[in-house]
């Protein structure tokens, strides 16, 4: 790989989140919301996440929680018929 490619690479910017929950809910509902509001997720402490690079599913993984930290694990690539599926 060539200096040129390499300084490319390293100028991506990959946007990285983990999605632990959904829910639907009907928009006058959301609009009532205020700060506070508790959001229901259909999900549970122990499911797998998945983990979205630009908003795109790429893994599965799971929480893990050490002290004061939370990180994720990956565990396999994603399935984006699942992930499109929903809960």
């Amino acid at each position: 790989m060539s200096e040129h490619t390499k300084s490319q690479i390293n100028k991506v910017v990959v946007d990285i989140a983990v999605l632990v929950g959904r829910s639907s809910l009907p928009m006058h509902q959301l609009l009532r919301m205020g700060r506070g509001a508790v959001i229901p997720l259909a999900a549970s402490p122990n499911d797998p996440v998945w983990i979205l690079a630009n908003n795109h599913p790429i893994a599965r993984g799971e929480i893990q929680l050490d002290d004061d930290k939370i990180s994720v694990q990956v565990g396999e690539a994603a399935d984006v018929f699942d992930y499109l599926a929903g809960p």
